[in-house]
């Protein structure tokens, strides 16, 4: 998701050109590639606070921006990456710097090679298409574990841009736009600049039309133009089963609609999943904590423990030990891929009350004098017979 532009200049919303022509600056100096040279992550800083200051510090830009967000502002600002940054090319940006550092190399220029497009431009974008394409929308979706084992069908209300229905998202009141006056729909400028090292040309998106090539005689009211409104709609999401917390289902042109009839963005649901008061995942398998008494680990017993498709019997053999783990195949949670389901583990441990009756506590105390069910006594018997054994090979 693209960053706010105000938190790229490190601004407040509240920002007067002065402070963000300033904040500006700073950064475009510090990120400037000439200071960073090979340094891909300095160049995009470099690509993102340009975007952001070609949209605030233009008054029309900045109010479409606080009021629709990256969906109000011209599609090169909305798009973000690409070899455009904030609806300039990319040798704009570079170049209009190269004054700052062209003490730095010989000859000044830009060491990336971007200001080689001599007489024919050769970065140019080419015309401008209709509308600009909405931006992607993100939500978050919980799945309880249950869903997430067989997998599940949701249908959730969001709120997004949808297309202005008084004028059928054109954003004229008449439904007519003309060809723009500055760049004849071509929806991009360029000035062509004379050096002793021969002739340079600067593309950028026309200012009159934000590089749609088309501009609007007469606004519509109910959108002020935009062709976009805040509206709210139904959406379905099949979530197959085994999907993790994190995963993330992309619903193509199910996002922000774009401004005068663009192409809309996509609509990212990522999943979390809700942890469960009675199983815990490892991975396809889920795993459900048991408690017996002492009794029925020694002796053996039948119980019933819950599983995601309903409560089972399971079966504890004589003499189990704490902390064995039992398994029920097939109860677990069904393969991403297809083709299988995980196992459900029971792990048995001995459940000690923390009160008892006085009839309990005597009949504990017989049991205790039992030299049968005495550890020492089986570590006493276990060390004589290792005893036995040592003293039969030295004799």
């Amino acid at each position: 998701m693209k960053k706010e532009y105000y938190e790229v200049l490190g601004v407040s919303r509240s920002a007067t050109k002065d402070d963000i022509k300033k904040a500006y600056r700073k950064l475009a100096l510090q990120f400037h590639p000439d200071k960073n040279p090979d340094n891909k992550d300095a160049e995009e800083h470099f690509k993102e606070v340009n975007e952001a200051y070609e949209v605030l510090s233009n008054d029309d830009k900045r109010r479409r921006y606080d009021q629709f967000g990256h969906a109000g502002v011209g599609s090169s600002a909305a798009s973000g990456g690409g070899q455009q940054a904030g609806g300039a090319d990319i040798n704009d940006i570079f170049s209009a710097f190269s004054d700052m550092f062209s003490g730095n190399r010989r000859g000044g220029g830009s060491p990336f090679g971007f200001e080689d497009a001599v007489g024919g431009g050769g970065g140019r974008r080419g015309r401008a298409s209709v509308g600009i394409q909405g931006t992607d929308l993100k939500i978050r979706l919980k799945l309880t574990l249950e869903e997430i084992a067989k997998g599940v069908e949701k249908t959730l209300k969001i709120k997004k841009q949808v297309t202005c229905t008084v004028c059928n998202g054109t954003g004229s009141k008449t439904g007519v736009t003309e060809s723009c006056p500055t760049c004849h729909g071509a929806g991009e400028v360029r000035q062509v600049s004379k050096t002793m090292f021969g002739q340079f040309v600067n593309i950028a998106a026309c200012p009159t039309c934000g590089g749609e090539g088309r501009t609007i005689k007469e606004r519509c009211t109910a959108c002020y133009g935009e062709g976009i409104k805040l509206g709210e709609v139904t959406v379905k999401v099949t979530v197959p089963s085994g999907v993790e917390d994190g995963n993330y289902i992309t619903l193509r042109a199910q996002g922000n609609a774009g401004p005068r009839g663009g192409e809309a963005g996509n609509l990212i649901v990522v999943l979390e999943e809700v942890p469960h008061e009675l199983f815990s995942r490892n991975g396809h398998d889920v795993v459900y904590a048991l408690a017996v008494s002492f009794a029925d680990l020694v002796l053996g017993t039948k119980v019933e423990v819950p599983t995601l498709e309903g409560a089972v019997k399971l079966t504890i053999p004589p003499s189990t030990q704490p902390e064995t783990m039992l398994r029920i195949p097939g109860l677990g949670i069904g393969h991403l891929k297809g083709g299988g389901k995980g196992d459900q583990y029971v792990k048995v441990n001995v459940y000690v009350p923390k009160d008892i009756s006085h009839h309990d506590k005597e009949l504990l105390k017989d049991i205790q004098k039992s030299p049968g069910l005495s550890p020492t006594a089986h570590n006493d018997k276990e060390a004589k017979g290792f005893f036995e054994k040592a003293r039969g090979i030295f004799s």
